[in-house]
């Protein structure tokens, strides 16, 4: 049957294309890696540096996980070129739907798995800082920064990544004037670099009584969280640290102490906060962390060897330059205006479906290469 003749012929053809990935993912590498970790494992005091012990125990897992991502393709690919010629056998055209289920979902997730070859920058694997800002706008630029926190976090939780955040600022009448929060899972900064920029929203304002049109902006950074590998000379004397209390979300402790940092890197007026954790220690750590991942993707922006030559004029946001929009009427509209990939679900969009967005850049940095 013609149908089962198309299906195999395609399956036929994925076995170069799965050897090619194969190559490309290192799967032998991430074999031996994981061995030798677990290896090591098994070392007497390996559990005496828990926080380490953790990190290695989380690589292994990571490598576990992408060489069980290729074996299911192969083995599915395998199954399906048996299902397939079973069909035409006995040509049953249930056998034929079957098939086509099973290689339309082949499909997708080869294509999941080939687009994460393309994480080959120094930080791509890391987790990645999120930090959003309202823009011109208002109330409705604050609302849709909570909007877009919102999509953040649902991207996160379809990906099984973790979200926590580490300082929350609220708007005076609704929504957030800004949000930082640090998305945690392999290749989170890999994926999500794609969508620093300036987001711009239209649609009909809830908060505009005569029922008017509004444009809103908001700007997003994104930097990595570095490891401890990554050596950054801070000065303190330049820094200026400023204790508050807390104004989030986080219960009677968090709201009754002046535990809230923030820290002002005094050359360039980078400014960080932190307010979640539960002490003033804990606070600190956590925002000289991000001083020195926000210092850092700063400075290789700007192709400086040393945080010091970094200047303050770097920090400005430049609100016209936005990488995409969100339409809400008088049409539904999502489009990237870097890539030119757009979609009319705005919806499912809100709801953290990103990947196509994410997807065209890398496949754009991979054609520019």
């Amino acid at each position: 049957m013609f149908e089962f003749d198309a299906y195999r012929l395609e399956l036929e053809h994925m076995v170069e294309d799965t050897k090619l990935l194969r190559e490309a993912l290192h799967i032998e590498r991430a074999l031996e890696e994981a061995s030798e970790l677990e290896n090591r494992a098994q070392e007497p005091g390996f559990w005496d540096d828990i926080e380490k012990a953790q990190q290695v125990q989380q690589r292994i897992s990571r490598l576990k996980e992408r060489v069980a991502r290729y074996d299911s393709i192969e083995g599915r690919r395998e199954d399906l070129l048996i299902l397939c010629e079973l069909g035409a056998e006995a040509e049953d055209l249930s056998v034929a739907t079957e098939v086509a289920d099973g290689l339309k979902a082949l499909r997708t997730d080869f294509e999941n798995l080939r687009l994460e070859t393309l994480f080959t920058g120094q930080y791509d694997r890391n987790n990645a800082i999120l930090s959003l800002h309202a823009g011109a706008g208002g109330t409705e630029a604050q609302d849709w920064v909570e909007m877009l926190y919102r999509m953040y976090s649902r991207w996160a939780e379809r990906k099984g990544f973790t979200v926590k955040v580490t300082d929350v600022l609220e708007g005076d009448e609704a929504g957030l004037k800004s949000a930082t929060f640090l998305v945690q899972g392999e290749n989170a900064y890999g994926n999500l670099r794609s969508e620093k920029g300036v987001h711009r929203l239209v649609r009909i304002s809830p908060f505009d009584g005569s029922g008017r049109r509004h444009t809103s902006f908001a700007s997003l950074e994104v930097m990595p969280e570095l490891d401890d590998t990554i050596k950054i000379d801070i000065r303190s004397e330049d820094l200026r640290i400023d204790t508050y209390r807390s104004s989030g979300a986080g219960g009677q402790h968090i709201n009754k102490t002046e535990s809230a940092i923030r820290i002002t890197h005094i050359p360039t007026g980078c400014v960080v906060t932190c307010q979640t954790e539960r002490s003033q220690v804990q606070n600190k750590e956590t925002a000289m962390n991000m001083l020195r991942s926000k210092l850092y993707a700063l400075a290789m922006e700007a192709h400086l060897e040393k945080i010091e030559d970094l200047k303050g004029i770097q920090m400005e946001i430049a609100w016209g330059s936005q990488i995409r929009s969100y339409v809400f009427m008088p049409y539904t509209m999502v489009k990237d205006h870097r890539t030119g990939y757009e979609t009319g679900d705005v919806q499912s969009v809100m709801d953290g479906d990103l990947d196509g967005f994410i997807q065209a850049f890398l496949s754009g940095m991979k054609a520019e290469k």
